[in-house]
């Protein structure tokens, strides 16, 4: 998985734009976390679906105040690890913990 790292408020513009072309995914990550970790290395199991996503990573720890900008802008209640699909300008899934599934999130990209 190519992961783009989420490290500006700015980002969040481009990405919910972006969003108006493909779906755009935002995986929140707390480094300091054992079930994010586990959350993330599922995710990097499984190839990527074919519908030119792009991969945001975020990690919390670094980037506290964008987490809470992802959730203002998303609607969304923070939580770690969160992953989130965007499409349209509006977050079209949100998972958390262990419920986080490239299979349910493949059903949302395509």
């Amino acid at each position: 998985m190519n992961w783009i790292s989420l490290t500006s408020a700015e980002q969040l513009t481009g990405i919910t734009e972006k969003s108006f072309e493909r779906p755009q995914l935002i995986f929140k990550h707390s480094t300091r976390c054992n079930i994010s970790s586990m959350a993330k290395n599922r995710l990097e199991r499984y190839a990527e679906p074919p519908t030119g996503t792009d991969y945001y990573y975020l990690d919390l720890i670094a980037h506290r105040d964008i987490s809470h900008k992802v959730a203002e802008d998303f609607r969304v209640h923070h939580e770690s690890p969160q992953v989130l699909v965007i499409k349209n300008g509006k977050c079209v899934y949100d998972e958390s913990h262990s419920a986080i599934s490239m299979d349910e999130i493949a059903e949302q990209l395509s």
